[in-house]
């Protein structure tokens, strides 16, 4: 079993996963837009070049996403945060600093109790992320 998150956006899904791909250092497997397949005549005119599936791997892992059209429902991201654990603590701040541009900082990239550093940021796109460095025990 294997689990991958699937985000939604409000229509920047393809910026989005393009900056995640840099960020993290992956690939876009997949980038099929709503007039590529044949949901593009139940979405309007304006909505046809919007993502209807994306697909990222960074480092062996799976990051999926889609825009959500406006009367699908609301793309707000709540209740959930993306936990990523690295190794490297220069690479930990350089992605932690990457989605802190443009997002908004939760927790400062710090030294806890359970990491050498951890921290927790909202990104550009919505997306909530805590970032681990170090895990203890």
């Amino acid at each position: 079993m294997k689990f991958v998150p699937y985000l939604s956006f409000d229509g920047r899904c393809r910026e989005a996963f393009e900056f995640y791909a840099k960020v993290l250092k992956g690939e876009i497997v997949a980038m099929i837009s709503h007039a590529e397949t044949p949901a593009g005549e139940h979405v309007s005119k304006d909505w046809q070049d919007k993502i209807i599936n994306a697909h990222l791997i960074a480092g062996g892992q799976s990051l999926m996403g889609a825009d959500s059209p406006p009367e699908m429902g609301d793309a707000t991201k709540k209740g959930f945060s993306i936990s990523i654990e690295i190794d490297d603590e220069k690479d930990a701040e350089r992605i932690f600093n990457a989605f802190a541009d443009g997002g908004t900082v939760t927790m400062p990239f710090e030294p806890t109790f359970w990491a050498k550093k951890f921290g927790m940021v909202t990104d550009r796109y919505g997306t909530p992320w805590m970032i681990n460095h170090g895990m203890i025990g």
